[in-house]
């Protein structure tokens, strides 16, 4: 992925350092224990991640375009889905008070909107289904309304001017669309009621013509054709 996103190969390998950190049976995942771990130089990795430029979306659509070509399956899955992960002050992009996956209550936290791709190892005609994929295809940050609308605050976090506030079913559209336009398939979508309780979200669905088995709120209503 190289030539896709990083300007240089050390930079590269700087992720490879982050991402096995992240993964690791580290009891810390902040950036010191994970570049000691690592033998890099903390300072380095520091830098890696406050100061050099890479194309985030260039690796996540390579990842799209490597996953539709070698696990394409007749009945693939698409779970769509976001996490909350609990964060300390205020300085993190997105940060706020919210539900919180993480510790299951409202705490200060970010959350990430993420698009999984789950397939079967085998063709459906077969009868035992072996070596089943699942893969997170796409992610991207929930950037809460407090955060959008603060100038200052975004200038602070070096967040771009062209990011603007999205609600979560929004992304969660914007990662299959992208998706599906790198040649990834879904039988079907799934989702739980915050994104189920949205008749636009249902409707674009419907646009894209993607299949969906999803969540909705007792209240919700439905007509069998348009009234």
């Amino acid at each position: 992925y190289t030539q896709a996103a990083f300007p240089t190969t050390r930079s590269a390998k700087h992720l490879t350092h982050y991402t096995l950190g992240l993964l690791s049976d580290l009891k810390r995942k902040s950036v010191e224990p994970i570049a000691l771990a690592s033998g890099v130089a903390v300072r380095t990795l520091q830098e890696f991640l406050s100061h050099m430029p890479w194309d985030h979306a260039a690796v996540q659509r390579l990842l799209v375009r490597q996953v539709a070509q070698h696990h394409a399956a007749p009945l693939s899955v698409g779970v769509i889905d976001e996490a909350g992960h609990a964060k300390q002050g205020t300085k993190t992009p997105g940060v706020q008070r919210q539900y919180c996956g993480e510790t299951g209550k409202i705490d200060n936290c970010v959350v990430g909107v993420h698009l999984l791709y789950a397939a079967p190892g085998k063709h459906p005609n077969d009868s035992a289904i072996d070596n089943p994929f699942t893969c997170t295809v796409a992610s991207d940050l929930y950037l809460p309304k407090s955060w959008a609308d603060d100038l200052e605050r975004r200038h602070a976090a070096r967040i771009p001017d062209e990011l603007v506030f999205r609600t979560k079913w929004r992304i969660a559209l914007d990662l299959l669309k992208d998706s599906v336009g790198q040649g990834l398939r879904f039988n079907y979508v799934t989702f739980d009621e915050e994104y189920g309780k949205v008749p636009e979200f249902w409707q674009e669905l419907n646009a894209l013509g993607q299949w969906a088995v999803g969540e909705v709120p007792r209240n919700f209503h439905a007509w069998a054709t348009p009234p």
